[in-house]
Order: structure tokens, then C-alpha cells, then sequence
């Protein structure tokens, strides 16, 4: 008993020394407001319901989008699709990363520190690109402690998981001003032996930029009753270039090599939408552009009070959220500008595809156009019909609309290899074009037709559409 007196007053004492400013109230715990930030390029596309599925007659009879009112939370979608200048960001910052990685782990073996060379405004030697956590003295006592316990020891996988690389040094892409013959060994080991190059070029061997992340699955987790998070945790390894050859794999008996050797590469197609990305590739790059976005906001935060929280995940739309937008809060309609054809008033082609057998460039397009092209819907979203093709996160099961959800409806099943594609393309008719039409790839297959566009969820679940689709700011 006299033991539990002193424990109640020792309570006592700390309770009475706590903050008074609530006056013993339950007022919450405090934090500061939170103020939603759009992404750039993104557009708010307000949650609400609507129709999916067929809204006229299916010609195709193929009936998998029987009409069904669901539900979509909000979300931000970007105005266009991914383009090649926008995914060359994505696949230059895997390269340096690799260079980086390279480098730095030589360094490691070499015993190679920073300033062992001639110093100066670009590198004096390879030491000065050693992984950055390589002076304990300079380390917080939380960085020392992570260092010493996981860092240093790495994983089964990667045994310099964890590691810090010094981003400091920029790398040097003038052969002429290569600092030392290790530098010259790591770049060298990123192109295609000298035997394999032509007109005199060498050429980056693109199956070494690999991207890898981790995700937690939770449809799995939210089935199991017990387990280790670790179980959940799933470890994706991608090589992330496009695959340019799509351009004459997907046209027998074409000429089709310009597009094979610039498409994707020359400045010229930089705002066209990129192609010749699977579905895991797609994933990969949102994995990517989530952690580009968030490695900016914690530097940008490091030794700060307060500061932006780190942001929603980007991914891939769900077929419903897909539909939902690409209607643009037109009720019905068969197109994203209504329709039920696909001309103005002045006979001009609303969007870009293959308006009659044979005749490619009856819409003034041959192949893709520009991003930004045509007029967007009453979401501000560009080319959701024709132009390319677009991936979705759902799998594609014929029977889904029976059994989906009627609240944010979607199908990850991930054994299912099938991947919903959604909007038709530039070689498509327009019977792909109609909002409700529902089509797939296989998800590890590239076409020259198919790209993507990213969202992210909104924060928080308040309706914002006003009944006509329109946002109120």
C-alpha cells in the first residue's frame, strides 16, 4: 500500500507539472494547419459519384462496362501525360545514382578519402565522391548510432543499403577533365563494351539503370490475421528505359525507324507523351517521382522548425478514378467533350486517332502529338481520349463491374498479369476513344501507343464538385 501511495503521488507531482493551458480539458493535441499544396502540373479533379460504364449501345459486344453509379474520393491527376522530357528526368537521375553509387563503393575499396586529389571546382579524385558518412566525428549521435548498427552492416541484399552519398561533387561528364583512372573505370563500366558501338558512338548500356524501391502490400496484410510487417514488404528491382524497338515491333512490314532513334532522345519530341513503358515501369517512376518529391522537402526541413509534411504517394490511377476524370463531370457522355461525335461544328478532329481505314493523318497527326494538345475537359485534363493509351493500377477481369465496390471501386489483384488500359490512341478507331471503352496489356508488354499519367490523393475526404464537376476554390 505505501508503495502505491508513492507511486500516486509521484503522478500526482507530474500531472501538476504538466501545461495548464487547457485547463484540464480534452482540447486535442496540437499541431499546426494544414494547407493543401498542388502538385506542379496536376490538376484537382473533386471526388463525387457518377455513372461508369457504357453510356450508349457497346458496337464491340463485348459487354464488360455494364452501367454502375459508384463513388470516387478526390485526388489530383496531371493535365497530360507523362512526357519523354519529364521521363529522361526520371531515367538521368537513376544513372547518376548508379555513377554515384559506383564511385563511392570504389572509393570504399580503394581507401580513397575526399581531398586526395587536386581539389578545385570539380572533383580532385574519386575519394571525393566516398559515401558521405565517412568521418564519424562529424556525425550526429543519431546518424553515428544508425551508421554503426545498420548502415555499416547493410542487408543480405545490398551490403551498402543505407549508405549516404555525397550529392555535394558534381559529376563530370568532360572525358578530358576525368580526375583519375577509377573515375575513368566506373564510367567506363556504364556503356556497352567499345566492340558493340557504331559511327563512332558509344552508347549507355540502359539495361544497368535498374530503380529499386519497396512498397507494403496491404491487401495481403489486411487478410492475415498475424504476421511480421516484414512479410508484407515487397522489394521491386526495375530497369527503367524505355523500349524504343516498340516502334517496329508493333508494325509489321513498316518503316518506322525515325521514330526508333529520336522518339524518345531528341529534343524535338520532348513535350510528346512517352511510350514504350510497361506497367511496371510506370510504377517504378511513381515510386520515383514520390521519392524525388520527398528528398527535397526533408533537405529543404532539415534543421527547421515546422515545414511542409512529407506528401501522399504518386500512382497510377484507378480505372474508376480514370473514367471518373476522362468524363470531366459530364453526365453520360461518350467522349470527354460529351460527343456522340468525334468533329466540332467546323468538322476539325477533337482529339488524335485514326479516323478512317488506312488514313492516319486525317486529324492533321500522323503518330503522337504534344501533351498539351487539343482542348481539355472541364477538368483541365488534356488528351484523355486518343493521342496514347494510358496504364491504370487495376487489373482487368471482364466480370469486375458485378462485384466492384460502389466505393472507390478497383481491382488489385496482383496475380492477375492483365492491366487495364484506358482512352484509346493515336492508331486506335474511336470506338477506343469512348470513356466507358475498357481494353488491357499484359503488364511487363511496351507498345508504342501506351503511356501514363500519375495522381495523388487529396487530403482529406470533403466533397468538392458542385454538382456540375465544377471545383470550388
Amino acid at each position: 500500500m505505501k508503495k502505491f501511495i508513492a507511486f500516486a503521488s509521484v503522478l500526482t507531482l507530474l500531472v501538476s507539472c504538466g501545461k495548464s493551458s487547457d485547463k484540464g480539458e480534452l482540447v486535442g493535441v496540437k499541431g499546426k494547419k494544414w494547407h493543401p499544396e498542388k502538385p506542379y502540373g496536376m490538376t484537382l479533379v473533386p471526388g463525387g459519384a457518377f455513372i461508369m460504364g457504357k453510356s450508349d449501345d457497346d458496337l464491340a459486344n463485348i459487354q464488360d462496362a455494364p452501367t454502375k453509379t459508384v463513388t470516387v474520393r478526390s485526388f489530383y491527376m496531371d493535365e497530360t501525360e507523362i512526357t519523354n522530357s519529364e521521363y529522361r528526368q526520371f531515367v538521368e537521375w537513376v544513372k547518376d545514382s548508379i555513377i554515384r553509387v559506383r564511385l563511392a563503393i570504389l572509393a570504399d575499396e580503394q581507401g580513397i578519402k575526399p581531398g586526395a586529389g587536386k581539389g578545385g571546382k570539380n572533383a580532385g579524385s574519386i575519394g571525393d565522391f566516398a559515401f558521405a558518412d565517412q568521418d564519424p566525428a562529424k556525425m550526429t549521435p543519431y546518424d553515428k548510432y544508425m551508421y554503426e548498427n545498420y548502415y555499416s552492416v547493410g542487408t543480405d541484399d545490398d551490403p551498402y543499403a543505407g549508405r549516404r552519398l555525397n550529392k555535394k561533387v558534381k559529376l563530370i561528364t568532360d572525358t578530358k577533365k576525368y580526375p583519375d583512372e577509377y573515375y575513368v573505370e566506373v564510367m567506363d563500366s556504364m556503356y556497352l563494351p567499345a566492340a558493340e558501338a557504331y559511327n563512332g558512338l558509344r552508347t549507355i548500356d540502359v539495361n544497368k539503370l535498374e530503380f529499386r524501391y519497396s512498397w507494403m502490400d496491404i491487401q495481403k496484410a489486411a487478410q492475415v490475421k498475424k504476421g511480421k510487417r516484414s512479410e508484407f514488404i515487397k522489394t521491386e528491382k526495375t530497369q527503367i528505359y524505355p523500349d524504343t524497338t516498340v516502334w517496329i515491333k508493333d508494325f509489321a512490314y513498316s518503316y518506322n525507324e525515325p521514330m526508333h532513334n529520336d522518339y524518345f532522345w531528341h529534343q524535338a519530341y520532348g513535350d510528346y507523351p512517352v511510350v514504350g513503358v510497361t506497367w511496371k515501369q510506370a510504377k517504378a517512376f511513381c515510386a520515383w517521382r514520390t521519392l524525388n518529391k520527398n528528398s527535397y522537402i526533408k533537405a529543404k526541413k532539415k534543421g527547421k522548425k515546422g515545414g511542409r509534411d512529407l506528401i501522399n504517394s504518386f500512382r497510377l490511377p484507378t480505372e474508376a478514378e480514370w473514367e471518373y476524370a476522362a468524363r470531366g463531370g459530364l453526365e453520360s457522355g461518350t467522349y470527354p467533350w460529351g460527343g456522340p461525335y468525334t468533329t466540332n461544328d467546323r468538322h476539325c478532329f477533337l482529339a488524335n486517332f485514326k479516323p478512317s481505314r488506312g488514313d492516319y493523318a486525317a486529324d492533321q497527326a500522323l503518330y503522337t502529338v504534344e501533351a498539351k494538345s487539343y482542348a481539355p475537359n472541364d477538368y483541365n485534363l488534356y488528351n484523355m481520349s486518343g493521342n496514347v493509351a494510358e496504364w491504370t493500377d487495376s487489373s482487368y477481369d471482364a466480370a469486375a463491374y458485378e462485384y466492384v465496390s460502389t466505393m472507390n471501386p478497383n481491382v488489385p489483384d496482383s496475380s492477375n498479369k492483365r492491366k487495364v488500359v484506358r482512352g484509346g490512341s493515336w492508331k486506335d478507331v474511336s470506338y477506343f476513344l469512348q470513356v466507358g471503352t475498357r481494353d488491357f496489356e499484359y503488364q511487363d508488354t511496351a507498345r508504342s501507343y501506351i503511356g501514363f499519367r500519375t495522381v495523388q490523393d487529396y487530403m482529406g475526404v470533403q466533397t468538392t464538385a458542385n454538382g456540375k464537376g465544377r471545383v470550388k476554390l
